[in-house]
């Protein structure tokens, strides 16, 4: 099989083409008015900037989405469903006042009284002059532990027994129009020695549980709490808790 072959191309004093005529000859936009036979240099230099910022351009938002998809982007979606009841939620009540002075006992604080911040590791009242007067000689009497024989103390036990009884506090409670009672609130600890209340019905079922059907001022939970100041035990001292 012949094959035609140009007679510039089988000379090999041939000389390759010119930038001008590949210029020309290229489908790149804007390059074969960079390299052009034209001697107008203001013309030549305002497309060889033009042609330098697409470039750039081009390239910067190549290595933008590289990079963009390097971070492995992703999108949450949420589909909202609008329901015509809403079930009685879990609220949650936390005291800060973890515990009632008058109920504590001279065990715990023989037990917990350091943990407490009332005593220090001698089994002495720590800081007595930021101790109130009123129960300073309460204190006093219950850190007495000469002949004192400790019994066996457990921290759950402590704040069943000393903390704020619900009950006691509990002056109202409303929700949609229904009343809440001491049994509704389950008390919990916290492990930063907080106690807590949770208004909630965990043990009933989805026929027994309060709805609501819509939102507003009358649809809400309304809590009304004593909040026993004369109690208070932040007050004892001022570092403690």
């Amino acid at each position: 099989m012949d094959l035609k072959v140009d007679p510039e191309e089988m000379d090999p004093n041939h000389e390759p083409p010119s930038l001008e005529v590949f210029a020309h000859s290229s489908t790149l936009h804007g390059i074969s008015h960079i390299f052009t036979y034209e001697r107008f240099c203001v013309k030549r230099c305002l497309w060889l900037l033009f042609f330098l910022g697409s470039l750039t351009f081009l390239l910067y938002v190549c290595v933008d989405r590289i990079h963009f998809y390097l971070e492995y982007p992703h999108v949450t979606k949420l589909d909202e469903i609008t329901t015509p009841t809403m079930t009685f939620p879990a609220v949650t009540f936390c005291n800060l006042n973890a515990f009632r002075f008058s109920s504590v006992t001279r065990n715990d604080l023989y037990h917990a009284g350091e943990l407490l911040a009332l005593l220090n590791q001698r089994y002495e009242i720590r800081d007595v002059h930021l101790v109130e007067e009123s129960v300073l000689e309460s204190l006093k009497a219950k850190t007495d532990f000469h002949n004192f024989k400790p019994r066996p103390f457990n921290m759950r036990e402590f704040y069943d027994r000393t903390g704020h009884d619900i009950s006691e506090m509990l002056l109202a409670c409303h929700f949609h129009g229904t009343e809440c009672r001491p049994e509704d609130f389950k008390a919990l600890l916290w492990p930063r020695l907080s106690s807590s209340l949770l208004l909630a019905q965990p043990q009933v079922t989805a026929k027994d549980a309060m709805p609501s059907s819509q939102a507003g001022v009358g649809n809400v939970c309304t809590v009304v709490f004593k909040v026993k100041q004369h109690i208070h035990t932040l007050d004892i001292c001022s570092n403690v808790f």
